[in-house]
């Protein structure tokens, strides 16, 4: 593998929606000839009234329309993720938040819905305990795999972030495969799979609030299957939102928010980058800036398509950004 080779060249970005106060949290597959985007919509990006979940399609990227609204009065529903099952339908997963008069955190918990067509979308499914948080699944071989975060204290918003690694046969029931013992409140997680059958994770990391000290870089870990030992190391670089994914040709692209130094300033920026065991290396910062990152990423026929949220022009938004090799 050489990662100094091929890297990518921004072809188009692209604002594909922008029609509530808040957009934000993608993502994006191919599916069916069919590219399906989701988002969360609201008022703003956290304790706003009920967030609801909204998949636009397109069938050449470049005309955009609405197919599908989902919403749980009472619930604020937010980070969707899509994916493809190994049955050939379309697999939603969000988390749920719920909030008290005050706009309060109350509880969260993840659920999930199918459809065989990304229109029509089977009502939701509660899955794992109140408190969990499972960011994104990642099927392999007939299973699915995505790492959950919850508070070690659930009545302490402020306590250090647990993760855990899940599996499931039919992403309704899921079984534990491994706790990650992570310093620095861990969060966000993504799982891909290299030809051998390892396992690597991009792990986020943040420092509490208040907290100005402490060491917020993401880990990077790989393990053999059960998945059950973890070989962990740190790029030294803050990435939120985490995303990527491993080409044919073994390279490896991850984009997600990063913080680039303009001035006297360090301004969030959602960013393309190679991504080694050991190293998170800037390739391109895309259009963007404030509130910003959570991209999807899909690679079709020799182009990257990164959908990713931003609030550079005004309010926050949905983009597309379409990419090729040199």
């Amino acid at each position: 593998m050489n990662q100094e080779q091929d890297p990518f060249q921004i072809i188009s970005v692209q604002k594909i929606w922008d029609q509530a106060l808040h957009n934000a949290f993608t993502d994006l597959v191919f599916f069916q000839k069919t590219w399906f985007c989701t988002f969360r919509e609201a008022e703003k990006h956290v304790h706003g009234p009920n967030g609801v979940i909204r998949i636009i399609a397109s069938k050449d990227g470049v005309e955009w329309f609405s197919i599908a609204v989902i919403e749980e009065p009472g619930v604020d529903l937010r980070d969707p993720k899509l994916c493809e099952t190994p049955d050939g339908r379309l697999m939603l997963l969000a988390g749920g938040s719920v909030y008290d008069e005050d706009h309060d955190f109350v509880n969260r918990q993840p659920r999930v819905s199918f459809s065989s067509d990304g229109i029509a979308w089977s009502p939701f499914t509660v899955i794992l305990e109140p408190g969990e948080w499972l960011w994104r699944v990642t099927w392999h071989q007939g299973k699915a795999y995505g790492v959950s975060y919850r508070n070690s204290d659930p009545l302490d918003q402020k306590s250090e972030w647990l993760l855990t690694l899940f599996e499931s046969n039919d992403g309704l029931s899921f079984n534990i495969c491994a706790s990650w013992d992570i310093p620095g409140h861990p969060n966000e997680t993504t799982l891909r799979f290299l030809p051998t059958g390892k396992m690597m994770a991009l792990v986020r990391r943040d420092r509490l609030k208040g907290d100005t000290t402490s060491d917020e870089s993401a880990w990077i870990g790989i393990s053999d299957f059960p998945y059950i030992n973890w070989s962990w190391h740190s790029p030294a670089v803050y990435f939120g939102g985490p995303n990527f994914l491993i080409l044919d040709d073994g390279s490896m692209w991850a984009a997600g928010r990063v913080f680039v130094k303009e001035g006297k300033k360090k301004n969030p920026k959602t960013m393309l980058a190679r991504l080694a065991l050991d190293k998170i290396t800037p390739v391109i910062i895309l259009p963007s800036g404030g509130d910003t990152s959570y991209p999807g990423m899909v690679y079709h026929d020799g182009e990257l398509w990164i959908s990713y949220y931003s609030s550079h022009d005004e309010k926050a938004a949905i983009y597309l950004a379409k990419l090729k090799r040199l």
